[in-house]
């Protein structure tokens, strides 16, 4: 499954028992949860950060404490992961972050509400998934050559589920390498850019994989390719934008649990082990993987380590694109 670029965040990400310091096999289990619990998802319902999210509280539902799922949409997902950055650090506050709200958005917004890496806690990393390049079942154009062709020739327009989100910086990658200038649409989350890509007034969005398949299985969209390095083992038959006609290029979307400032180690180190016990049940893997996640959890380090390096690697492209978001 996109095994490439998967396993190059496994690598950053990978949880190993040589990992954990020998003071945390010593002590006791933290005292978490002591209270209800809230994950912040920073987009609306229905995309892998929801289905993610949601995962965790049904999980998490023997802890003994009431778990709450809300979505904070907005502003690229910064609404909801600022909240998170200014809650206490008791560890009952969590968000599902994502490559957007912790690599993307601090080269592409001019003004940030919080330190990406300063402002959160790391806590495990939790999937990832390519993005899938699907068209209106009208658009004249079945492959990356002859969409890069239509683009040359007339405006396009293609939506994502807000400025700043993988889904944007996909099509803005594109327009990079393929030396077209697709216009870019941005909605208050997939939601709302699904319904103006079935009626055509936008001709296509780079979807995450989990939410796009299931409309191109239904015949209602057209899937062109995808972003990842390889294919999907969700969907072989699909090809990469690479191998399309575009090398060198690659955006796969990645999702990770994260808490506010200040969480206690051995806190922190609790939830770890709550959330890898989680994606290591099999019902969960078989779940996740028809959905084109690849769960790859993690040491907290790691995370922090992903955070850094794709951090780095989004300012280059945010910085080759123009992409600016006052």
């Amino acid at each position: 499954m996109h095994r490439t670029r998967v396993r190059a965040l496994a690598a950053l990400a990978a949880f190993t028992l040589a990992a954990a310091t020998p003071l945390s096999f010593a002590q006791a289990p933290a005292a978490w949860p002591t209270k209800p619990i809230r994950i912040i998802v920073t987009f609306p319902p229905g995309g892998a950060p929801d289905t993610l999210a949601r995962v965790l509280a049904e999980k998490w539902a023997p802890l003994g404490q009431s778990i709450t799922v809300e979505n904070k949409p907005g502003a690229g997902g910064n609404i909801g992961a600022d909240m998170v950055a200014k809650a206490a650090g008791d560890g009952h506050t969590l968000v599902v972050g994502t490559v957007g709200t912790h690599a993307i958005n601090p080269s592409l917004y001019a003004k940030m509400p919080y330190d990406n890496i300063k402002d959160f806690t790391p806590i495990s990393f939790l999937a990832a998934t390519p993005n899938l390049l699907v068209v209106n079942r009208n658009v004249p154009a079945n492959n990356v050559k002859e969409l890069v062709e239509l683009a040359k020739k007339q405006q396009l327009f293609f939506g994502s589920s807000g400025s700043g989100t993988s889904i944007h910086l996909s099509g803005e990658l594109f327009n990079t390498l393929a030396g077209v200038k697709m216009q870019h649409i941005p909605y208050k989350g997939r939601a709302e850019a699904i319904p103006d890509l079935l009626g055509g007034r936008i001709q296509m969005i780079f979807d995450n994989m989990p939410s796009a398949l299931p409309l191109v299985q239904e015949g209602k969209l057209k899937a062109i390719a995808v972003t990842s390095a390889q294919r999907s083992a969700a969907a072989p038959n699909i090809p990469t934008i690479a191998e399309s006609g575009l090398p060198g290029f690659e955006a796969t979307s990645w999702f990770a649990l994260l808490g506010s400032p200040g969480i206690p180690r051995d806190v922190q180190m609790r939830i770890n082990a709550e959330t890898l016990k989680v994606l290591a049940m099999p019902d969960v893997k078989e779940k996740l993987a028809k959905l084109g996640l690849d769960p790859n959890p993690g040491t907290p380090e790691a995370l922090a380590t992903l955070i850094q390096a794709e951090t780095a690697k989004w300012a280059k492209v945010v910085k080759e694109s123009g992409a600016k978001i006052e």
